[in-house]
């Protein structure tokens, strides 16, 4: 009970500045409704009572059901949610096409020294049949039967060995190298085909993002300053009362738990990131999106994790809530489209969406999916 008591005191303290600096709201405000859009005009359209023409009236269309900020908020932030989900796939697609061209790039160097070893090798052939050409065309087997030295003879024949050898060795040598040849430019084509179709999952999900963020621009747009205002305020309402309810489950952690010496060095960076923009597929040092934030803030732990939330959810290993600590990272909704990092004390450090800056908030604010640990 302690413990939640303590939460609960860290989570006001953090929003007392946002509480004090927005205007006094009921929970009324959520379903007070928007001024309608005015009605687009149509070609041709006149004045209300005015003639068309043809000596009928024109009946004004009905005008468009008026939306609640509550629901202008939710619509919102299920656009972000899905901006989000795309950012994943447009940073998964962007890992792989870099892993993609790095590979292209080693099978290039291999592919050039391959080809100057075959260049060598034949440079060698070479060298041997330009050597029995200036032995009068004849090979050196003929020479040994023709020779009536003994001493000649013997040389000849160890001669005649050894370049059998060699000759043997050439061949098989060049053989083995031109079938490497092969199978890197084999290898060199079909990891072609996978970056660019990669970098196709890319756009789309780039289109995707852009066509959500926009849309959800928009709908905050057509607000008034006071509306805007008032859906800020909503938002926080929200989280606000989301963490309370979390902080009344029986997956409460230990609010004091201490961090590893890694845990705190990653907390440390989250937390120095505070004020920086989203900007999605960021991983800093400027700006970040939620798993470059929490993929950079590990980085200077000295630990390498994947780079999306998907992926950090996928891969990292898993912990009980109740046995969070900080420097754990928390996934959150069902798709695991967002993550933080928990800083202790019931509180997360995060990057939210766009439009909003790196911050503290509760880690009960949003719905988690679990929790990760990198080790």
């Amino acid at each position: 009970m302690n413990r939640r008591r303590h939460a609960s005191a860290a989570i006001t303290a953090i929003c007392a500045l946002a509480v004090l600096a927005s205007p006094a709201l009921t929970l009324q405000a959520s379903a007070a409704p928007l001024p309608p859009a005015p009605p687009a005009a149509s070609a041709g359209a006149t004045a209300p009572g005015a003639s068309t023409g043809s000596g009928a009236s024109l009946t004004p269309a009905p005008s468009a059901p008026r939306k609640t900020l509550e629901e202008v908020r939710k619509e919102i932030d299920a656009l972000y949610r899905q901006a989000a989900a795309a950012t994943d796939a447009y940073n998964l697609a962007e890992e792989k096409a870099k892993a993609q061209s790095a590979e292209l790039a080693e099978l290039g160097r291999s592919i050039a020294e391959g080809r100057a070893k075959i260049e060598d090798l034949k440079a060698r052939a070479g060298a041997a049949a330009r050597a029995q050409y200036r032995n009068g065309g004849l090979p050196d087997g003929a020479q040994l039967v023709l020779t009536d030295d003994p001493q000649l003879f013997l040389d000849t024949a160890g001669r005649l060995r050894q370049g059998a050898r060699a000759t043997k060795d050439l061949l098989i040598e060049l053989t083995r190298t031109q079938a490497e040849l092969d199978a890197y430019a084999e290898e060199a084509g079909e990891n072609w085909t996978r970056l660019e179709a990669h970098r196709v999952k890319q756009a789309a999900a780039k289109k995707e993002i852009t066509e959500k963020i926009g849309a959800a621009e928009r709908l905050e747009s057509r607000l008034a300053a006071e509306e805007r205002e008032r859906l800020r305020r909503l938002e926080e309402l929200a989280q606000e009362n989301a963490q309370t309810n979390w902080l009344k489950t029986a997956d409460l952690p230990d609010l004091t738990a201490p961090a590893t010496e890694q845990g705190r060095a990653a907390v440390a960076f989250a937390a120095a990131q505070i004020g920086k923009p989203y900007v999605w597929g960021a991983e800093g040092p400027d700006s970040f999106d939620c798993s470059g934030l929490t993929q950079s803030a590990w980085a200077a732990a000295g630990k390498v994790i994947p780079r999306t939330s998907q992926e950090q959810w996928r891969l990292l290993p898993r912990v009980d809530v109740k046995d969070m600590r900080p420097g754990d990272l928390i996934v959150y909704y069902k798709d695991a489209s967002h993550i933080g990092m928990y800083v202790g004390n019931g509180v997360m450090v995060h990057a939210p969406r766009p439009g909003r800056d790196v911050t503290l908030a509760g880690a009960g604010s949003m719905e988690i999916l679990g929790v990760v640990r990198p080790r």
